[in-house]
């Protein structure tokens, strides 16, 4: 099994690295230029009452790196999703509704034609490949029918990996959020001191980096879980309607 199936679903790494860079710098921009400006405006004016304002919850930098990598995630999805919408139609298609199934398909020629076809990369016409080219070394039906199992365990493994960055992204966007949590709850306990004095405002800052960026973070993570869900379903609705398809069309063909 070749590369075509994981080529055509996850972008090129230059893309994945200019995307990720872009978004980082969009991020910093509008925290510099929206975010941190209204947060310290919404603390001058309300003071420790500001701790409940949005931006006020937003303004760390561990919320920041939050939404970047947030936003990498559903990046990265949205091209998956995309792919996935423009290739479906190619999931139930014949690609060689011409041949008369009561002649026998002349697979050199099937091949020649189906890989010089522009949806040669696409998971579902480079699984039609496999499964000629293993009827054209074997000329047994059966193995073709071996190599539709074994294309779409590969599909399959190769769809699962692609996702594992996001995984591992939604995983670590937790993770910052409780570094926040630890360095809040710890600059808190520096202002003590000033808090048995009176001045509680110090300790309530900190105790808010604390406390916003988990909820932050954990609500990043439940919104893209549940983008991850839905992308898995559909990456495993592509693996069936594909079997399917080779299995009820191409096999087909190579019945003579």
């Amino acid at each position: 099994m070749s590369n075509k199936h994981d080529a055509s679903m996850n972008p090129d790494w230059k893309v994945q690295l200019g995307g990720f860079l872009a978004i980082v710098a969009v991020v910093h921009f509008f925290y510099q230029g929206i975010i941190l400006p209204s947060a310290d405006a919404a603390i001058a004016a309300f003071g420790a009452g500001a701790t409940t304002n949005g931006w006020v919850i937003l303004k760390d930098f561990e919320q920041q790196i939050c939404i970047t990598l947030g936003l990498y995630c559903l990046g990265l999805m949205l091209f998956k999703y995309l792919r996935l919408f423009n290739q479906e139609p190619l999931y139930t298609y014949d690609y060689l509704e011409d041949h008369d199934k009561n002649e026998s398909l002349d697979v050199d020629a099937a091949l020649t034609r189906l890989e010089s076809s522009e949806f040669s990369e696409t998971s579902s016409m480079a699984t039609w490949i496999d499964c000629l080219r293993r009827f054209r070394n074997t000329g047994n039906v059966q193995h073709a029918a071996d190599a539709i199992r074994d294309s779409m365990e590969s599909l399959g493994e190769q769809l699962e990996s692609g996702n594992s960055m996001i995984r591992y992204f939604i995983w670590a966007i937790p993770s910052v959020g409780f570094v926040g949590t630890v360095r809040g709850i710890g600059s808190a306990l520096a202002k003590a001191e000033e808090a048995v004095s009176g001045d509680i405002s110090g300790m309530v800052d900190k105790l808010g980096v604390a406390f916003n960026s988990t909820l932050v973070s954990l609500v990043i993570s439940i919104i893209l879980m549940f983008a991850l869900h839905n992308l898995n379903n559909r990456q495993e609705q592509m693996v069936i309607k594909t079997r399917k398809n080779c299995e009820k069309r191409l096999l087909t063909h190579l019945h003579k």
